[in-house]
């Protein structure tokens, strides 16, 4: 016998999920999905931010010229480059390091170009296309309005997109 979303130990269908995270926040809704208990602040802390993310890059001097033209402080390492703006860190796992056999703490089907990156602009819309001509990017769509992750996902803001080196996606929104 098949379960149904939504029963017990069965799937849950999106709808449900994304109620969970709303209601609960992700843990909730995960530990829901997976028939688990909840976890809280009182139980032992939840999830409070991104401390990086990570992608495979193949194109490593290209990608750092990109990323430092874009203002990003890049280091670069012999396996990853960490690309930092404000508290928050990409890093771009190098060629040697995402092609080797053993290196499986990556998604599974990871190859370049698979990011997709938004990222807040606080200033003006022309000082935010002067930086991008700067890059040498192209602007592949907008500005367009779009819903955005502020106030609780309910903000509004003003949206350019381009493309990296490595074909990677990245938005950059501005709220006013």
């Amino acid at each position: 016998m098949s379960e149904r979303a939504g029963e017990p130990g069965g799937p849950r269908s999106r709808r449900r999920f994304i109620k969970g995270v709303l209601g609960g926040g992700i843990g909730a809704s995960l530990a829901g999905a997976a028939g688990g208990s909840v976890p809280s602040a009182q139980g032992g802390g939840t999830i409070r931010s991104f401390d990086h993310v990570a992608v495979p890059m193949r194109n490593t001097d290209a990608m750092v010229r990109f990323y430092r033209a874009l203002g990003f402080t890049v280091n670069e390492g012999p396996q990853v480059c960490f690309a930092h703006f404000g508290d928050q860190k990409i890093n771009f796992h190098q060629p040697a390091m995402w092609q080797r056999e053993g290196f499986t703490l990556r998604a599974s089907a990871a190859e370049p170009p698979c990011g997709d990156f938004c990222f807040v602009w606080d200033g003006t819309d022309a000082t935010l296309r002067a930086m991008l001509d700067g890059a040498g990017a192209v602007v592949i769509e907008g500005p367009v309005p779009r819903p955005g992750g502020r106030a609780g996902g309910t903000g509004t803001g003003t949206s350019l997109y381009i493309r990296d080196p490595d074909d990677n996606l990245l938005e950059f929104i501005r709220y006013s």
